[in-house]
């Protein structure tokens, strides 16, 4: 899929000057005149960062920020302002915008923070989909095999672990093979690795 730009601007100036930039550049754009409306129409699956006014009647664009922030939390944001609020700037960046430019915005400006905010939305897209794949090579698991994964992850030996699950090292090496076989890793530190990305915890 392509990286989209979605613009939300109040002003229509404004949205056709920056569609005509990221255009040219060769960028996908899908203009909103409010947050209310991108809000009905947005698809959080598609690639892409929104440019985003911060001063618009009714929901601002820190509002905004905000709302995205719990239904697509690694959504890339870009603000544009016309008052040069500083302080809201601030709050803005602080809350996770790739930048805060002011208007009239400067075309290379603008595009440069584009370009990071692809790369920053294809990081967190990968990572997704890395942790993701993990999730379900960690389903194949059977019960025994994931009480051994978290033994394992833990740092116990096949002894320890054998001893803690009531059974004999040799069954503990069969099951520590077949875990490491499913989840296709080649090491205990790539294996603790992608479980510490997924967020994967032991279950005991």
């Amino acid at each position: 899929m392509s990286f989209v730009t979605f613009l939300v601007d109040d002003d229509g100036g404004v949205l056709k000057a920056l569609a005509r930039l990221l255009r040219a550049a060769g960028y996908e754009t899908r203009a909103y005149a409010s947050p209310q409306n991108f809000l009905a129409k947005y698809d959080p699956a598609l690639p892409g960062c929104i440019i985003l006014d911060l001063a618009m009647p009714g929901l601002d664009g820190l509002a905004l920020q905000q709302e995205l922030a719990e239904q697509d939390p690694e959504r890339p944001v870009i603000f544009l302002t016309g008052t040069g609020d500083i302080a809201r700037g601030v709050r803005a960046m602080k809350a996770g915008a790739v930048d805060f430019l002011t208007k009239p915005v400067d075309g290379t400006q603008l595009l440069a923070a584009v370009d990071r905010a692809r790369r920053k939305d294809d990081e967190a897209r990968n990572a997704r989909a890395n942790r993701e794949g993990f999730e379900r090579r960690i389903a194949r698991l059977t019960p025994r095999e994931r009480q051994v994964l978290d033994y394992v992850v833990l740092g116990r030996l096949n002894k320890q672990i054998a001893l803690a699950l009531g059974t004999v090292e040799k069954t503990i090496k069969v099951h520590r093979g077949r875990v490491m076989a499913k989840l296709e890793v080649r090491s205990v530190a790539e294996l603790v690795r992608l479980t510490e990305r997924a967020g994967l915890g032991p279950t005991r």
